[in-house]
């Protein structure tokens, strides 16, 4: 298998002592160096198949990967390398070192909704203002990316903003612990602050981890690089890869100066390039690599490939976003219809999701079927998120935020005031709240309604709890639906059978993905792994038409793309206009553009409105960066203007006939 990878791949494959970086640029065939490097370390016995951690940032990479291992290896080998998210291998770390960090083995992982509800408790309930909630827990998400504690982010706050950020942190902390309980970021946060404190759990780590494998490396922020520098130790026995010119997540912590530091960190590091797309035509690789020059590298990339040259990059004036979007959703029906291309072979990228609004309504209007990414999908619905409530509940007592949902789901006599004097007994005693429901003492201090309401709520609870060890992790979901009253109540205020069947549905999709998990895996293992999935892993839209923005679609790819709202303040950002900081949005267009297998369409509006006025616009600054060779704008090209036209015209007379026959 060796002999089909190209010198470079095959060199980073079979590397197997000393770290290691691979810059690989878009579409080199990084993931096949990745599984062809596992496969080698096995075969000449470096390290067996349980010592090698592959790690990514997705699910859906992480899926991906495991099933191209499994088909590259013996069925045991395959099953015994830790191929996982960084956060799921910080979870499988608090599973086992859970006592470091005061937590007990059941703990509960807070989601986005869980940590804002405790925020906006702590900035006032009610009164607290939504963007002032959403700063805090930007602020608190940077300082744990940082690899801070409460205290360290203390230290280190310079305006009385971030000092007050520093203070909530210490507080929200508070209530995690007391809920035993984490957020995502304390799932790499804590395994830092337990490996850099206790140098043998780190020495066992790394005895229990030989091999590290990082995929996209340029996206770790300061945490995940000091996890990865843990588990590799002194000797960096690992290889990352990553491409400096796909960075485009500095909003969420990336920090791309990463690859900078390692070869500080690493003398030795050994540093491979991967320059052979395998992707694009060559006429997108010379426009990609054009416009990504401008940036400054440190390692600077040459993308190629044996492809055609193709297309050139079709560029479109438009007169506002409506007509924009009719032109995107014209060419992609005729293309469609005329040339029997399926739908999910077309994607539109924009900046942001409120460009949408006007595509939707074009797609709709001309009958294409369009996916956009990011929607209310499966694991926001209502009835899971008040399943998995009930769950996380069972599995931990102390967890008060899974306590206020579950207890209200379905309604019962339990409600706003009977929880706030629920809660203040709770903090009375320093019980949780669930236990709290179950005093006798506390209970005699609520109305007799509620009294009753709760004690029946704590049988229910009781009663699942005697039963679920002798349960599979899919019956106990489906046993919960029934007990807990869920099932009922959605078949009373259905309005008719569909929409309360589509429901239950979903709950029975809930209790078939936990079937699916690891043999012998409990309910909480499987509550936990389900925690970690993102809105998009589980965002697949079939044979539709994708629509996404430029940062979902990384790691994707498409035969035809359009890239929508090329305007300067939007594509490159306002914000980046002001602070003179277009790197990273130049790399997001890099990202857009490298998407395209086979064509390319780039996109922009003259004219917009705003408080009722037109406001005209520029066109993005980027069109300069790319060759006037490889592009052609519209009248440009009169020959080709007339062909297109022409093409259209034939496959328009077609469909007239064809209504007619």
């Amino acid at each position: 298998m060796l002999d089909s990878l190209n010198p470079p791949q095959r060199a980073a494959a079979v590397h197997a002592e000393g770290p290691l970086l691979v810059l690989a640029g878009a579409g080199s065939g990084k993931t096949r160096v990745i599984v062809e490097k596992i496969a080698h370390l096995i075969s000449i016995g470096r390290y067996p198949a349980r010592r090698i951690a592959a790690i990514t940032f997705t699910n859906k990479s992480a899926k991906e990967m495991r099933e191209r291992v499994s088909k590259r290896l013996s069925g045991e080998d395959a099953a015994e390398v830790t191929i996982c998210t960084f956060h799921a291998l910080g979870l499988k770390f608090l599973q086992i070192q859970y006592e470091q960090v005061g937590l007990k083995r059941s703990f509960s992982i807070f989601d986005a909704d869980d940590a804002g509800a405790q925020i906006k408790d702590l900035l006032g309930g009610s009164n607290a203002k939504p963007d002032d909630i959403e700063d805090m827990k930007s602020l608190i998400s940077r300082a744990k990316n940082a690899g801070m504690s409460p205290e360290q982010a203390m230290a280190a706050a310079r305006s009385s903003r971030e000092k007050n950020a520093a203070m909530v942190y210490e507080l929200y902390q508070a209530r995690l612990t007391a809920f035993n309980a984490v957020d995502f970021d304390d799932l790499i946060r804590l395994p830092v602050q337990v490996l850099e404190e206790n140098p043998d759990i780190a020495l066992a780590w790394r005895e229990r981890i030989g091999y590290l494998l990082v995929d996209e490396c340029q996206d770790t922020n300061d945490a995940q690089y000091r996890l990865l520098k843990q588990l590799a130790g002194p000797r960096g026995n690992f290889t990352c890869v990553g491409d400096d010119d796909q960075s485009i997540y500095a909003w969420r912590g990336a920090n791309p100066e990463n690859l900078q530091q390692m070869a500080r960190d690493y003398p030795a590091l050994q540093i491979i390039k991967l320059e052979q797309n395998y992707r694009c035509s060559n006429r997108v690789l010379r426009a990609a690599n054009a416009l990504i020059a401008h940036n400054p590298h440190e390692h600077l990339k040459t993308l190629w490939s044996d492809q055609a040259d193709g297309e050139r990059i079709r560029v479109w004036e438009c007169r506002n976003s409506e007509h924009e979007a009719e032109k995107v959703a014209s060419e992609i029906h005729f293309l469609a219809t005329s040339r029997k291309i399926p739908w999910s072979d077309f994607c539109i990228l924009f900046r942001g999701n409120f460009q949408s609004r006007p595509l939707e309504k074009a797609m709709q209007l001309v009958g294409v079927p369009y996916h956009l990414n990011g929607g209310t999908v499966f694991l926001e619905r209502q009835e899971v998120k008040d399943t998995l409530s009930w769950l996380r509940l069972l599995v931990n007592p102390d967890d008060d935020t899974a306590f206020m949902r579950a207890v209200q789901s379905p309604k019962r006599d339990v409600g706003a005031s009977t929880l706030a004097k629920l809660a203040e007994l709770a903090s009375d005693k320093d019980i949780p709240m669930a236990h709290a429901a179950e005093a006798m003492g506390a209970l005699a201090q609520l109305s007799p309604r509620a009294a009753n309401s709760l004690s029946k709520f704590t049988d229910i609870l009781r009663a699942l709890r005697m039963d679920m060890r002798d349960m599979t992790s899919g019956d106990l979901v489906r046993r919960v639906a029934k007990d807990s009253g869920l099932l009922a109540e959605m078949r009373n205020q259905a309005k008719d059978t569909t929409s309360y069947e589509r429901r239950a549905n979903n709950i029975e999709e809930l209790a078939s993905w936990f079937e699916s998990g690891p043999r012998g895996a409990s309910a909480a293992d499987m509550a936990a792994q389900l925690a970690l999935i993102s809105r998009n892993d589980k965002d697949d839209g079939g044979n539709q038409v994708r629509m996404m923005t430029l940062h979902a679609s990384k790691g994707l790819e498409f035969p035809y793309v359009f890239i929508v709202g090329c305007e300067d303040g939007v594509l490159p950002h306002q914000v980046s206009l002001d602070e003179g900081t277009l790197q990273e949005e130049r790399r997001l267009l890099y990202v857009g553009i490298t998407r395209a297998k086979i064509q390319l369409w780039m996109s922009f509006s003259r004219l917009t409105r705003k408080f009722g006025e037109h406001i005209r616009l520029k066109p993005s600054r980027f069109f300069d960066e790319l060759p006037a060779s490889e592009i052609q704008r519209d009248g440009a090209d009169p020959v080709a203007d007339a062909a297109h036209k022409q093409e259209r015209a034939k496959a328009g007379l077609a469909a007239i006939q064809a209504l007619f026959d």
